[in-house]
């Protein structure tokens, strides 16, 4: 069987500002189609990302959300330190969720709430596999 996954979902109460958010902080590309309670976000036309990840959607949703997000994405920067500052400014905060205070990544909440985190950055040797 082959099977891919399409696009990873979100629900949102307001999908338009949430995607450019994350069009901001990724550097993808929001794709209108009229809709505004489905906004779909790609990678950059010629970009490496470009059909080999998947798309994500944001869905309108009635109510705000309550609870910690039982999916979230893990970014992996060059320079964690820089990319949390930049991805405050965005419109990010950081946020507890019970991770305690040795570990080695920053969970954070996009405008809507939901949580991701910003890992370390590959150590050589983690980049080349040696």
């Amino acid at each position: 069987m082959a099977l891919l996954i399409q696009n990873l979902s979100f629900d949102s109460t307001t999908p338009a500002e949430t995607a450019r958010f994350w069009a901001d902080a990724l550097g993808w590309q929001v794709m209108a189609d009229g809709n505004p309670d489905e906004v779909v976000l790609e990678p950059a036309a010629g970009s490496p990302q470009a059909g080999m990840v998947p798309d994500i959607l944001f869905l309108r949703v009635p109510g705000p959300k309550a609870v910690k997000n039982r999916l979230h994405l893990d970014l992996r920067p060059d320079d964690q330190a820089a990319e949390v500052a930049r991805l405050e400014a965005l419109g990010a905060r950081r946020v507890d969720v019970g991770q305690g205070p040795g570990v080695t990544w920053v969970v954070m909440a996009d405008p809507e709430g939901n949580e991701f985190c910003v890992l370390q950055a590959l150590t050589d040797t983690e980049r080349t596999g040696a």
